[in-house]
């Protein structure tokens, strides 16, 4: 390890010392480690100094002591990191116990406390040393940090005072912070948005399932330690869609830390922009990167930097948009010295990884896309940011207008057009609509239905309050500012091919962009990260840079004719570049030159690819052509129409041809990738149904499967839009995504052809539910339906009940995981004893209790249908299973019923038992976690085979 090296490794030291050092290390280290260490001894060492050369007077110590090694020994090594981050705080009270227990002398305890070595190093010499001093001594220190934390003391709770000089520079560093914070840095740049004011919490949840979880996580819950998945790693990803909120949620965090308000544990706090840093070109040490990128100490600058060395743990990194950086993360060039100059993005992987500075927390935010696994490795935990929630959306209109009745009147106007309130659960696209409320309610009900419809919007609400309101009038507001639509269209083509976000005043030349196309105001000043304090700026939002990239390549006469294909096929893109002028101007010279001599062509981001190539599905629309009339010529546009109708079509029939052949008596399945999601917004946002018709014509599949693909609100209804047009009815599945209740909404045109929807955790609630069985009730085909945690409650009941009572070949209901009650149990039973049909009932992890039980047992006894049951996890005690055991015993279809982690005790079971006597159909009978001794167990097992305990 390298802080191994460094201990045996210290400057000034006389070489015999560091020779003795190194043998006590490895010795401490094992059997292995010494027999690795006289390899490549013998490897530097000169043949005949080599020979003989071997452990063999303490060998067989090593071999027994290895042998017989212990428990507490064996966890300073199997615990070391953890051990190390809980030592590094309390070093002198782990000597003081080591001393008084006399594992340790005053010399042992001035080894360790040598000035020269960090925390951290002090407590690894701390491990080793108590490592070679045996079990008894492993134990003492075990138990110390064991007594800290069950006293519920900190393990840092040494009084301590960080040095007069860090705590200035905290000040300064705070102040700067701020500053920058103060004010929405993003899409609101130009209206100088208070982020007091403005800011909205959107939807954060983990990424992995976590059991001590109960509800919304917090802001503070990101650097907390729910969720964590792997304890060594320092770095939490936020991730999220673009425009979801990331970079504002980052804002946020800086902001209260600044004002002392959150994130009290870390003393300093560094923020990053990834897009800023892409114009860094110079080789920086870690020292030169805080203090040139962050804030600059007035003095003291490299007592700072020590005391950021060696207390990490009081630091925090935030690195924000990873995957606008235009290197894609790897951890193969590994950088271990903090005082080493690298390229910049060589220091950040190895922050992120931990290679350089471990212990310092980093926050980086990234969309989901962009995150593959070799990063997931290092990470503490992963938490997805969701955007913005109905209650959200509805808090972000009324902070965005002062004024109640304009507020009201958006939010009315949201609420008759489900597409459009869909689109607002991201905040860029919610800012939008509040910005424009004007021409929103302006327009025809449902007129905005796509994303390129609400850009449009913006982009005229722009172009109209910059310019006299007699200049803008019908069609003719794009032809009249048609220049300067090219110019920045130019620029956001030719950056996004770049991988560039940031452009400075040579760039804007080289695109023709002119003083008065910055004035309309799509263009924000950005901080200038170069040394030469030129003006830098940036589009409002990188969405809005992929917006104006597709209308260049729209409407512009100058792209290549291969452009439409290659922007629909990124890999290819990758290989030849997005233009044929490849935009080299925002990238400096020194950089050019460096991917000339390393052969590395500028990867072009998929992401920003595909949103560009959305737009320009949506912008190439039918409905759309009006405004082209007068700003391109008829035949080219009808051909790029063709040339976009083609790619949908071929991309599409890419991923029909890899469905694999189904096993034999299993159903087909097609498992879609979140490329086959993007060609299914595209489509939508062209509008054509013609499209749509011609691409589910083709799929032939029986069931659909859509889990993890980052489903919400408008995914749904591109899904709706496009599915509706399947031949054959699918077994939808949409399991852990975020649907919603808006999502819900937005699925209903395609319920007929849907024979069984999956809906398992994604935050529905009964009002949801309540208008998806409105609609099922009227479609033939719909007979399965599962809904595991999810946010359903009694008042769900009264809706599947009627739905019970009417549709006589429903077969499958799963409420697994829900907050449904006796009550509710109640509710369904009057459904069920009207139906004749269902074969699957899953109520596992509710609270059902004997009462509710008792009346589902009641409506099920004469059931001929009834294969499978589940009441897992309800609080079920005998009561509830005696009256089960009348199912049991009447009975002629059921197969397995599933009473796992309830409250049965003997009483139940016996009944269970007497009622199969009478059954001989039963397969099992699932018993384990319930009121029952061993011996109970055992007895019972022999008497009745089928249960299983």
């Amino acid at each position: 390890m390298q802080k191994d090296y460094q201990n045996i490794q210290v400057p000034g030291r006389a070489l015999y010392t560091n020779a003795r050092q190194l043998l006590d290390l490895v010795y401490t280290k094992g059997l292995e480690t010494c027999g690795l260490f006289l390899a490549a001894l013998k490897q530097v060492l000169p043949e005949v100094h080599g020979v003989g050369l071997t452990f063999s007077g303490c060998c067989s110590n090593l071999e027994e002591k290895e042998e017989y090694q212990s428990t507490s020994t064996q966890t300073l090594l199997t615990q070391r990191p953890s051990l190390v981050s809980k030592l590094q705080c309390c070093i002198d009270g782990a000597l003081k116990a080591l001393v008084i227990s006399g594992h340790f002398t005053s010399a042992d305890c001035n080894e360790v406390r040598l000035p020269i070595h960090t925390p951290s190093q002090q407590a690894r010499r701390l491990l080793d040393h108590v490592r070679s001093k045996g079990e008894s001594a492993a134990k003492v220190v075990l138990q110390y940090i064991q007594q800290k934390q069950e006293s519920g003391s900190p393990l840092n709770q040494d009084k301590w005072t960080p040095p007069k000089e860090v705590l200035k520079y905290q000040k300064k560093l705070s102040s700067s912070v701020s500053a920058q914070s103060c004010f929405l840095s993003t899409y609101g740049g130009t209206s100088h948005m208070s982020l007091d004011d403005i800011y909205t919490k959107g939807e954060l949840e983990l990424v992995h399932n976590c059991v001590d979880v109960h509800g919304p996580l917090d802001l503070e819950d990101i650097l907390g330690t729910v969720g964590t998945v792997n304890e060594e790693a320092d770095t939490v990803l936020v991730s999220g869609d673009a425009g979801g909120g990331k970079s504002t949620l980052l804002q946020r965090l800086h902001l209260l830390w600044a004002r002392g308000s959150a994130l009290q544990d870390f003393l300093l706090l560094f923020p990053f922009s990834c897009r800023r840093l892409n114009s860094e070109t110079r080789e920086l040490s870690v020292q030169e990167l805080l203090f040139q990128h962050c804030c600059w100490p007035d003095r003291e600058q490299e007592e700072i930097f020590q005391f950021i060395l060696n207390h990490p743990h009081l630091i925090l990194f935030t690195f924000d948009g990873l995957d606008e950086l235009k290197q894609s993360f790897s951890d193969e060039h590994r950088l271990c010295c903090p005082t080493q100059r690298a390229p910049v993005h060589i220091l950040l992987f190895n922050l992120i990884q931990g290679s350089l500075l471990k212990g310092v927390r980093k926050v980086v935010t990234s969309r989901p896309e962009a995150v593959g696994p070799v990063l997931k490795k290092h990470l503490r935990k992963e938490v997805l940011l969701k955007g913005f929630s109905p209650s959200g959306i509805d808090c972000f209109v009324k902070k965005h207008h002062r004024d109640p009745t304009v507020a009201a009147k958006v939010l009315e106007s949201l609420q008759t057009n489900t597409a459009l309130l869909g689109l607002c659960h991201s905040p860029v696209l919610c800012w939008i609509v509040s910005q424009c409320h004007k021409e929103l309610l302006g327009c025809g009900e449902g007129s905005l239905q796509t994303i390129t419809d609400v850009y449009l919007m913006i982009l005229q609400h722009f172009f109209q309050h910059q310019t006299s309101p007699k200049s803008t009038t019908g069609l003719d507001w794009l032809q009249e500012h048609l220049n300067t639509v090219l110019h920045l269209g130019k620029l956001a083509f030719e950056g996004i091919g770049a991988t560039c976000y940031i452009f400075s005043g040579p760039d804007l030349e080289t695109c023709g962009v002119t003083e008065k196309d910055i004035c309309m105001g799509f263009l924000i000043q950005s901080k200038n990260m170069s040394s030469t304090h030129s003006k830098c700026y940036e589009f409002l939002h990188v969405t809005m840079q992929c917006f104006f990239a597709a209308l260049y390549i729209v409407l512009s006469n100058n792209t290549d004719r291969s452009t439409i294909p290659r922007l629909f096929e990124p890999r290819n893109m990758r290989k030849t570049g997005l233009s044929s002028t490849c935009f080299m101007a925002c990238m400096p010279s020194t950089d050019k030159q460096e991917r000339a001599l390393e052969g590395e062509a500028t990867a072009a981001e998929t992401p920003n690819l595909q949103i560009t190539a959305t737009f320009v599905s949506g912008l190439l629309s039918q409905r759309h052509r009006s405004l082209w009339l007068h700003c391109c010529p008829t035949a080219v546009m009808e051909k790029r129409v063709r040339q976009v109708s083609r790619c949908l079509s071929k991309g599409m029939q890419k991923h029909f041809k890899s469905i694999p052949q189904p096993v034999e008596g299993e159903k087909k399945s097609m498992h879609a990738m979140p490329g086959f999601v993007w060609l299914i917004k595209c489509i939508y946002e062209m509008q054509e149904s013609r499209i749509a018709k011609c691409a589910m014509s083709k799929l032939e599949v029986d069931h659909l499967k859509l889990t993890y693909c980052n489903i919400g609100p408008v995914e749904c209804t591109a899904l709706a839009y496009v599915l509706q047009h399947l031949r054959n009815p699918v077994g939808l599945q949409l399991d852990n995504n975020s649907v919603g209740d808006v999502g819900v909404e937005q699925l209903l045109p395609c319920m007929h052809i849907c024979n069984s929807l999956y809906l398992r955790n994604n935050n529905i609630t009964d009002e949801g539910i309540r208008k998806l069985l409105a609609k099922g009730l009227q479609c033939d085909n719909f007979r399965k339906i599962a809904l595991f945690n999810n946010k359903l409650t009694d008042a769900c009941t009264q809706h599947f009940s009627h739905l019970l009572k009417t549709k006589q070949n429903f077969l499958s209901l799963r409420l697994g995981n829900n907050n449904i009650t006796e009550e509710g149990a109640k509710q369904l039973a009057e459904g069920l004893k009207f139906n004749h049909s269902l074969q699957y009932l899953g109520l596992w992890g509710n609270k059902i209790g004997d009462a509710g039980t008792e009346a589902l047992a009641s409506a099920l006894e004469s059931s001929k249908s009834l294969v499978w049951l589940s009441l897992v996890g309800n609080g079920v005690g005998s009561a509830g299973a005696c009256a089960l055991a009348n199912i049991i015993k009447n009975s002629t279809s059921l197969e397995e019923l599933w009473l796992t982690d309830n409250c049965i005790t003997r009483t139940g079971v016996e009944c269970l038992i007497q009622a199969l006597e009478h059954n001989t159909h039963v397969i099992s009978v699932w018993l384990r976690n319930n009121d029952l001794s061993l011996e109970e167990v055992e007895e019972m097992t022999q008497r009745e085979s089928r249960l299983t305990f």
